[in-house]
């Protein structure tokens, strides 16, 4: 439910201090506007249906439904499609926030962040952008696909859907590479490229480049560097 007015944003922490934190900082700035908050997973859920949140900060740790759950939740919900999640956590590189990724959130921030941080994180996710760059994504997924508990996902043929070409731009995506980057390597336009990753993104079930980066790995399309 997106529109030219401020960005609609659905607050979700179980700490009442930290939330009424974030709510004013956001609520601070003019294109932002706090439409609701959520103390557990199953409000979250609630409340991004009741108030057309465009954006649900989100806490990991919550009682009852947790912040993953939530995700999957909001994420699968056709109805829901438009809303990016940003995942908070206290702890910023752990298995939750692969976890996050793989559950359709657009990016994730530490609860350290600086104000200013925050405020356009919630613009860039908004947007439609992953929070995270491509090469820091890249970098997060290599390590967690190195442990030795992971298995890969073996349904390669997951990527069947897709043609030469989006495969080709898929395994550049998770190299890490700029729209312009990919264009320059395959001698087309970036338009042409932004064109090819969204059907991909269609094809797939991805929300953002994030996610493309995620399936990319998990299908055996792109290895982990060897340590």
């Amino acid at each position: 439910m997106t529109g030219t007015g401020p960005i609609r944003v659905l607050v979700a922490d179980d700490q009442p201090l930290l939330r009424a934190s974030f709510a004013s900082l956001i609520d601070s700035a003019p294109d932002l506007h706090v439409v609701g908050e959520a103390a557990n997973g199953h409000d979250a859920v609630d409340n991004a249906r009741r108030t057309g949140a465009d954006v649900v900060l989100m806490d990991i740790r919550m009682p009852g439904l947790d912040g993953l759950a939530a995700t999957r939740r909001i994420t699968t919900d056709a109805d829901l499609a438009h809303v990016r999640i940003l995942i908070l956590t206290t702890f910023e590189i752990d298995e939750y926030v692969f976890e996050a990724l793989r559950s359709g959130a657009s990016g994730f921030l530490g609860k350290s962040v600086e104000p200013a941080a925050l405020l356009d994180a919630i613009r860039v996710v908004h947007g439609g952008d992953a929070l995270l760059t491509p090469a820091a994504t890249r970098s997060l997924i290599s390590r967690y696909l190195a442990r030795p508990d992971h298995g890969l996902d073996a349904t390669p043929a997951r990527l069947g859907c897709l043609t030469d070409r989006e495969r080709d731009i898929l395994a550049l995506v998770a190299a890490g590479l700029s729209n312009d980057d990919i264009a320059g390597h395959l001698t087309l336009s970036p338009h042409t490229v932004k064109t090819h990753i969204n059907r991909t993104m269609t094809k797939l079930g991805a929300h953002d480049r994030a996610q493309l980066v995620v399936i990319a790995y998990e299908t055996g399309l792109v290895r982990p560097p060897a340590p």
